[in-house]
């Protein structure tokens, strides 16, 4: 049993910040392990959930990448990166979209339905919600977001449901493109005037020394996450969430944090707790 003392003090430490952000706009990025994992799921759910109860008003974000490799070997398609990025022709679009407008993203908003709450699935295609273009043909169909239209996520976030987006695009021609689900999330953040964006990562948040997870920081500016950028000290699978994080704080979002999204009821704890969980990340 935990000790009621100890309880009702976490509420007293979390009350400031539930009146602070009572009514702002959180972009929560889900993925990794934690989308793996049915409990870990849930319990993500729990805590998206617990932020809408107290008046923030969450959107969930998602990629799938576990989701499109089971379904690619399954169809014995060739998985193919280059430079950390999913190779994608025609035939692997066609999955990744069935995997995360399909699966991924009904399984999400069910599991929000389970626990209590409204939420309703969207691809980046809906309404034509997310816009981008193709970053290069070796990639094939693969896009970075040149637009986003904020209109539908704000109405369904006011009618008290929680959307919850998969990272398919529209080209300007309206066929599909695989997008970044970090870069999309920040983009999303933007343009729904975001306080915050989360991303929810498979580390403890970003590491002073890569190979060393004591050494996580606390708080980051952007100059600090360009300078280990450039010099290297930055792992390289969390390049792409610190570019992210950068494009969101100097277009407008006040606060990013970098969190383990296996860790239970990490979302609650960095966003209400005076000595947080992860890495969080400002302008300056």
């Amino acid at each position: 049993m935990i000790d009621p003392q100890l309880q009702a003090e976490v509420l007293n430490q979390a009350l400031p910040y539930i009146q602070s952000f009572r009514g702002q706009t959180f972009v929560v990025k889900y993925g990794g392990s934690a989308m793996r994992d049915p409990s870990l799921m849930r319990g993500v759910i729990r805590n998206v959930l617990l932020l809408q109860l107290v008046g923030i008003r969450p959107i969930l974000v998602h990629g799938g990448g576990p989701e499109i490799d089971r379904w690619l070997e399954k169809l014995g398609i060739e998985k193919k990166t280059l430079q950390g990025l999913r190779v994608t022709d025609d035939q692997t679009m066609e999955v990744v979209e069935m995997a995360l407008a399909g699966r991924a993203n009904k399984a999400l908003a069910s599991e929000i339905g389970q626990a209590g709450g409204r939420a309703v699935g969207l691809s980046g295609r809906d309404a034509n919600l997310l816009q981008a273009e193709a970053i290069s043909p070796d990639l094939g169909r693969v896009g970075k977001v040149t637009h986003v239209d904020p209109s539908i996520l704000k109405s369904t976030v006011e009618s008290g449901t929680i959307p919850v987006v998969c990272t398919v695009a529209n080209d300007s021609e309206g066929r599909p493109l695989n997008i970044n689900a970090d870069s999309a999330a920040a983009s999303i953040a933007i343009a729904v005037d975001a306080s915050k964006l989360i991303l929810l990562t498979d580390t403890d948040g970003v590491l002073g020394d890569k190979d060393r997870p004591e050494t996580r920081i606390s708080t980051l500016d952007c100059p600090e996450a360009k300078a280990m950028i450039q010099d290297g000290r930055a792992d390289r699978g969390m390049i792409p969430k610190l570019e992210a994080a950068i494009q969101a704080l100097e277009h407008g979002v006040d606060k990013v944090h970098l969190i383990n999204g296996g860790a239970a009821n990490a979302l609650l704890i960095e966003v209400f707790t005076d000595a947080g969980i992860g890495t969080m990340m400002q302008l300056r």
